[in-house]
């Protein structure tokens, strides 16, 4: 204040007890090219490109790309369609920051997600890789999860993907996905989900 220092009020603010992996709050509806694009399916690479073996499309296919009508937390949400006729569908988001999944004594991943009660039942996972190796995947215990029709935590402790060879120290790519991991050969549905605010946690 003109060169010198006056007393205020005290500000006084709080933090969140969790760490963001994604909270799908930072995605925009500017198309690439453009530099100033974000936009959630190029964040996360999902079956477009495969669409014989990953049956998986992120984002609505018009602006806005993400959900903007209901979510769990902000102001956006990930819309993640399914097809798992002769293949299974999943999404991966690469970790280019935050791959400590032990700072802070996190234990705990949780992701919030809807489906609707039309979806075909089929199972949920979500995978982590941490390296050259093949992902370790975790599945939900309800095989009609798909078909949840309101927003729904799943808190899965880290220690499984640790038990499954994961260093969670440097966790590379998260992977939300339906059906059978790696095999394109087993019929099955379609559905539309919804996920949001996927953090780490004590």
């Amino acid at each position: 204040n003109d060169g010198s220092v006056t007393k205020g009020r005290i500000w006084s603010f709080a933090v969140g007890d969790f760490l963001v992996v994604d909270d799908i709050e930072s995605y925009n509806d500017i198309d690439p090219p453009d530099p100033e694009s974000h936009t959630i399916f190029e964040a996360w690479s999902d079956g477009f490109l495969t669409p014989t073996t990953n049956g998986a499309l992120v984002g609505n296919n018009l602006p806005p790309y993400t959900e903007r009508a209901n979510v769990h937390g902000g102001g956006q949400a990930m819309p993640l369609s399914y097809d798992n006729n002769l293949k299974f569908s999943e999404a991966t988001l690469t970790l280019m920051a935050g791959r400590d999944w032990t700072r802070q004594g996190v234990t705990e991943l949780s992701l919030w997600f809807r489906g609707a009660a039309t979806n075909a039942a089929e199972r949920m996972y979500v995978a982590v890789s941490s390296g050259a190796g093949a992902p370790a995947a975790v599945y939900h215990a309800d095989p009609n999860v798909a078909r949840t029709t309101a927003w729904t935590e799943w808190v899965i402790p880290l220690q499984q993907f640790a038990d499954l060879g994961m260093n969670l120290t440097n966790v590379t790519s998260i992977t939300i996905g339906f059906g059978t991991r790696g095999n394109a050969t087993l019929p099955g549905g379609t559905g539309q989900m919804y996920f949001d605010d996927i953090k780490l946690r004590r």
